[in-house]
């Protein structure tokens, strides 16, 4: 995909309607960042939400969260877009550095950045399920209740969140903590957004992989296996009975599944043409019947138990690789 077709390609999601984008300094190291200030420079300001991950590489910093390196990622983010303000910066991790040294300097910082106006909100990357036990933060750095109690701290504007038809769905909601929460209806709760990343599964539930498909090392696909492929293909069959074969008509299916399972979520999809822009698009334009979503969640279900038996399948935590 060249440079001009990207920016092409992101201009015509904005045509169809597109608000949101979504970005990282990690992205071809600033090069995404850059491709997506052009568009920006030719529509309205107003028109576009950007968010912007930050915190994945710390650099020469002892940590990616103190504040010499998170003003520096923000400032350098800014520089790369063309903008002097990034709707919503989104923590890529949870670590603070041992015992959470640089944690109260991140708050610091993140609200200093808000009274400079280089950032309106924070975001959060949370589980899919939440063990409502905020005694339990100190245990594994990575666990739910960890990210309840960083919750608690950094009072996010946003979660985000990775979810996907090979993701068990979310649980009933909880009545009075008694049992575990979905992330979603936490969300509800503490009346914050909630942003979906990976809803197509890094492209299986695309069915554009043939069993034979080797991803080259550095792929962050390359974990993905002959068995899983084939048996991602028996799995989508049914759909592809269903709704059609071509990948067109299982990306319309894996949206609206999400849009449906979480309709007050922004979904985040990416794209490699503008093309591919217009027929996810086309593809929303027309709902799927309430038999529809049953049949899908019988197929996405019975392909959920394969790959668990695979053991390709993770936890509710997390997001198929």
């Amino acid at each position: 995909m060249t440079d001009d077709s990207a920016v092409e390609a992101l201009l015509s999601a904005h045509a169809l309607g597109a608000t949101v984008y979504d970005t990282s300094d990690t992205y071809g190291l600033g090069h995404s960042q850059r491709l997506l200030g052009r568009m920006l420079a030719q529509v309205p300001r107003e028109s576009v939400r950007i968010t912007c991950t930050v915190g994945a590489f710390k650099g020469t910093g002892l940590n990616a969260y103190s504040s010499l390196t998170l003003h520096g990622q923000v400032e350098q983010s800014l520089e790369n877009l063309g903008v002097n303000c990034l709707d919503v910066l989104t923590l890529h991790h949870t670590d603070f550095g041992p015992r959470d040294r640089y944690l109260e300097e991140a708050l610091e910082t993140l609200q200093a950045l808000r009274e400079m106006g280089s950032i309106k909100a924070v975001g959060l990357r949370g589980p899919n399920r939440l063990v409502a036990d905020p005694a339990a933060a100190c245990g594994d750095r990575e666990s739910a209740a960890r990210f309840a109690y960083l919750f608690q701290r950094l009072g996010p504007d946003v979660i985000c969140t990775p979810f996907n038809a090979l993701i068990p769905p979310p649980a009933p909601e909880t009545v009075d903590g008694e049992d575990d929460e979905d992330i979603f209806s936490f969300a509800r709760r503490h009346r914050v957004t909630t942003m979906i990343f990976k809803p197509l599964a890094q492209g299986l539930l695309t069915g554009a992989y043939a069993p034979g498909t080797v991803f080259g090392p550095g792929d962050v696909r390359s974990g993905i296996t002959a068995p899983v492929l084939e048996a991602v293909k028996e799995g989508l069959q049914p759909l592809r009975d269903r709704f059609g074969s071509a990948p067109r008509d299982l990306v319309r299916v894996a949206l609206r599944y999400c849009l449906n399972r979480c309709p007050d979520s922004i979904v985040l999809t990416g794209f490699t043409s503008s093309q591919q822009v217009t027929s996810n698009y086309e593809g929303l334009s027309s709902e799927l019947s309430d038999e529809d979503y049953a049949f899908a969640d019988s197929a996405y279900g019975a392909l959920r138990r394969a790959l668990e038996v695979l053991g390709r399948l993770r936890s509710r935590e997390a997001a198929v690789t």
